[in-house]
């Protein structure tokens, strides 16, 4: 699924890492950090995550989601947001907060408020700029599909994995929220009911999937500990 890095992820990161060592002091003091993504199958959007000094563990846990996640979400999955993403803008700013005020999981924002994105710049390419931001803390223990997430979780709560378990289903949270902001930001007049109806059904199945492949993947160990042990 891999294919060439990103010319839009690069030069990105190099305008972020070329600016004059003052401003970017300055920012480092501010305590403003970012990280860049994309998808594996796509070279855009480009996600850049903004972020606190503080909260380098979630940034990263966002990443991850984008990077690896998407890749192992089932296809027909990645198949429902294909034509969002290509219709999505070139670069993407997500403000990673740890909630919001209102109690919301994340919202498209009508202008880029992140300073070094919100004008025009050379390396952007004539990209356009959208923004989103994501309150990480109120995803963590948003109850997405209750009955689903409660019944997965005794599943795994007596076996070796259940953490894993839990860092998964986070990142597919995390993901589903990011695709859902897109899709408002590509179709603003979409109804809410359709938009949350396809991300839900992204997490679902990703979700899904993932505890099934795990199920077998710990039957299979349990079988072969089972076998050595009627060898010895």
């Amino acid at each position: 699924m891999n294919i060439e890095p990103s010319p839009l992820l690069q030069a990105v990161e190099n305008y972020l890492t070329s600016r004059p060592r003052s401003t970017r002091w300055v920012e480092w003091l501010a305590g403003r950090r970012y990280r860049l993504a994309a998808f594996p199958d796509r070279p855009l959007p480009v996600l850049v995550v903004a972020y606190r000094y503080r909260d380098p563990a979630r940034a990263g846990q966002i990443v991850r989601a984008i990077e690896q996640d998407w890749a192992e979400a089932p296809p027909h999955c990645r198949e429902s947001y294909q034509k969002i993403l290509a219709q999505a803008p070139g670069l993407v700013v997500v403000q990673l907060r740890r909630g919001n005020v209102c109690g919301c999981l994340g919202h498209r924002h009508l202008l880029v408020k992140e300073a070094l994105f919100a004008e025009p710049h050379d390396a952007f390419g004539g990209a356009a700029v959208g923004e989103m931001d994501i309150a990480f803390d109120r995803v963590e223990h948003w109850l997405a599909l209750p009955l689903m997430d409660t019944a997965l979780d005794t599943q795994f709560v007596a076996g070796s994995r259940l953490q894993e378990f839990h860092d998964q289903r986070l990142r597919f949270r995390l993901l589903s929220i990011l695709l859902h902001e897109t899709h408002h930001m590509v179709a603003p007049q979409a109804p809410e009911e359709a938009v949350r109806e396809r991300s839900l059904a992204f997490y679902r199945d990703s979700l899904a999937s993932y505890a099934e492949n795990a199920r077998a993947s710990l039957a299979f160990t349990i079988d072969r500990s089972f076998s050595r042990l009627g060898k010895e």
